[in-house]
């Protein structure tokens, strides 16, 4: 009886640490989000995001690699 309780625990330490594992490895792996120009549809004023700062906003130019939106490409390559 005492085996089997010490086997369960093992076993979930085992799932827990593998999670984990898992976890930081996907994440040191993951490239930061590319910048975009949007511009308004109001006005005409463009802008340098990571997402669309809303319905009034169209994408006019990207991937960038900076938020000056600068330097063209994809984050991380």
């Amino acid at each position: 009886m005492r085996a089997n309780i010490v086997k369960t625990r093992t076993m979930k330490r085992s799932i827990i640490w593998l999670a984990i594992g898992l976890f930081v490895s996907f994440t040191a792996l993951a490239a930061p989000a590319a910048w975009y120009k949007w511009k308004s549809k109001l006005n005409g004023e463009v802008w340098c995001t990571q997402t669309s700062p809303g319905d009034g906003w169209v994408q006019s130019s990207g991937p960038y690699k900076d938020a000056n939106c600068k330097v063209n490409g994809q984050p991380g390559k």
